[in-house]
């Protein structure tokens, strides 16, 4: 007698007790690889936290006040003479003047070049100067004469003169390594027109304005401009006219 079929463990029975195919089984991932997954995001969140701090520490630039041109000693700041640059200055920044602060209006302790930046040192609080505007006649006035150049002003009996007239009281200096604040009254084509007044405003003591316009005297002025705003500084006065 033949002993009935016996079913396999892994198979399902069929109608009328045949075995069938083997029963599916779920195939279950190890777990070893949710550690692996989760270990390789790690890794990837951690170069973009690196990667963003080394590139946040290239870029800890920060703004600070430049100077647009050469400016004497003694120059009272303005907006137009300067711009503001992002630098990267680490333990040195307080040294400078970040723009968040306003130095309009502030005197310039020494003279400083085009695109230096604006230390704290270089600042005064503001002098007791006043802005003296000298009528020049424009074929006197260098045609390059800008803001911010120093100048020495002289006073001569005889403009035709100029300031290689003869020494003594044809020829005076009133006006010594002045900072120029401002010069208006130019225009285009107009410095070959001795008819033409320029007006050159320069920075002084306010207790030697007076002495200024009464060594002037009337008299024709003509302005010469050093070669260096390095030069510059407070320069004499003369206030009484020499023999």
């Amino acid at each position: 007698m033949t002993a009935p079929p016996v079913a396999d463990p892994g198979t399902a029975p069929g109608p009328g007790g045949v075995p069938a195919g083997p029963v599916a089984r779920r195939v279950r991932p190890p777990r070893w690889l949710d550690l692996r997954l989760a270990l390789g995001v790690l890794l990837v969140l951690g170069s973009v936290l690196v990667g963003a701090r080394v590139v946040s520490a290239a870029d800890a630039t920060v703004p600070v006040w430049s100077a647009t041109g050469d400016l004497a000693a003694g120059t009272v700041l303005s907006v137009d003479d300067l711009v503001a640059v992002p630098v990267r200055l680490d333990d040195v920044a307080p040294a400078y003047l970040a723009t968040s602060t306003r130095p309009e209006g502030r005197v310039l302790g020494r003279a400083v070049r085009a695109g230096e930046l604006l230390p704290r040192s270089v600042l005064e609080d503001p002098a007791d100067l006043v802005q003296l505007a000298l009528p020049v006649q424009a074929g006197y006035a260098p045609p390059g004469l800008a803001r911010g150049q120093a100048v020495d002003v002289y006073a001569v009996a005889d403009p035709a003169l100029g300031a290689t007239g003869p020494t003594g009281g044809d020829v005076q200096l009133v006006v010594g390594g002045a900072p120029v604040q401002a010069v208006s009254g130019r225009g285009d084509g107009v410095l070959t027109t001795t008819a033409t007044t320029v007006q050159v405003v320069v920075a002084v003591p306010a207790d030697e304005a007076a002495d200024v316009l009464e060594a002037i005297g009337g008299r024709g002025l003509v302005v010469v401009v050093r070669e260096s705003v390095d030069a510059s500084g407070p320069g004499p006065v003369q206030a009484e006219q020499t023999d």
